[in-house]
């Protein structure tokens, strides 16, 4: 196993390497794939081949697919469970048949359900970071907090995190017991919580970021060449970022991005990795494939100078409008 740099995760000792694996994309969602076709053998593949080169920090959650995601990652890690970091999120709830009900659900005995669940699925004693997926505007989330925190003390769950909030939501569950991280959409073409003050939080209080869809959901990649060849089942279909006059839009934001990558000898996915890290942040970029696992860990290497990050942040200013990353906004920064 080679190493990537390794860093701290927030400030209460998780320390990981400086990018993750985001394995959503290899479970089906609702019957297909949430990017396309996905192969549990290739898929495994990729997971081991991240390993190898140094990436054993995985996400899941326990609403993809419905269980088939973390029980997966369960397949991929057996035999070396205590050599990976895996995170999973709980909240999007899952009734006893297993089906989505369509509820944000945060209070303790959901929470209870959800984690034996989770172990089970994962065929493991432990979680390494467990997260509340979204905020349950119905559930006070000190309340969601402290019955995450007596997980802990039971030792099911080595550290806790939030995802999708915004900063008053941050402060009251920080007081409650300390959050070692927060996931939040974050990229080039997404910077909505470092306009609303979010990442200041985050600094001031010692808590990490995890950066989810790093590439613009494959944006910027540069291989999305049209939104209506994406396949069907694809959720990016009916996202407002691919709709066709957006995208094109956004296209030509990117064709300066290339320009960019093409002078340091890189590709896009890769600057725009790294200009997360550059960041201090943690990108898991998704895939499902083994070719871009070694293209994205490779990433991890790249310096960008303060003029190369500067550079960027011109191309594509913050309060750039790029298009909402969900079709409904609501659900997140609360």
């Amino acid at each position: 196993m080679k190493t990537i740099k390794q860093m701290n995760l927030g400030s209460q000792g998780l320390v990981i390497p400086t990018i993750g694996l985001g394995c959503m994309g290899m479970s089906k969602m609702n019957g297909a794939g949430v990017y396309g076709k996905a192969d549990d053998k290739e898929s495994i593949a990729t997971i081991h081949r991240s390993f190898d080169l140094g990436g054993n920090f995985l996400d899941t959650a326990d609403i993809y697919g419905l269980g088939e995601n973390e029980r997966l990652v369960a397949k991929a890690v057996s035999g070396n469970r205590d050599k990976y970091i895996i995170a999973t999120k709980f909240g999007v709830e899952i009734d006893n048949d297993g089906n989505r009900t369509g509820r944000i659900n945060g209070t303790k005995s959901y929470m209870r359900k959800a984690i034996e669940r989770s172990l089970r699925n994962l065929n493991t004693d432990y979680i390494d970071l467990y997260y509340l997926h979204r905020l349950d505007i119905n559930t006070p989330v000190e309340e969601t907090v402290a019955a995450m925190a007596e997980l802990v003390e039971e030792g099911k769950v080595r550290y806790i995190g939030l995802s999708e909030v915004g900063s008053e939501t941050i402060r009251k569950a920080h007081g409650v017991y300390p959050l070692t991280a927060v996931q939040s959409e974050y990229s080039l073409f997404e910077r909505q919580i470092e306009m609303l003050g979010i990442l200041d939080t985050l600094k001031e209080l010692g808590i990490g970021l995890i950066s989810y869809s790093p590439l613009g959901r494959g944006f910027l990649s540069g291989t999305i060449k049209n939104p209506n060849e994406l396949e069907e089942g694809d959720w990016r279909r009916n996202t407002p970022r691919f709709q066709l006059d957006q995208f094109n839009k956004n296209s030509e934001l990117l064709d300066k991005i290339k320009q960019v990558a093409a002078e340091k000898n890189i590709t896009p996915s890769q600057l725009a990795l790294a200009w997360v890290i550059a960041k201090g942040h943690v990108p898991i970029p998704g895939t499902k494939r083994i070719k871009y696992v070694e293209e994205n860990i490779a990433a991890a290497n790249i310096t960008l100078s303060q003029e190369n990050i500067d550079l960027l942040e011109s191309i594509i200013p913050l309060g750039t409008d790029t298009g909402d990353r969900y079709a409904n906004m609501s659900g997140v920064n609360l």
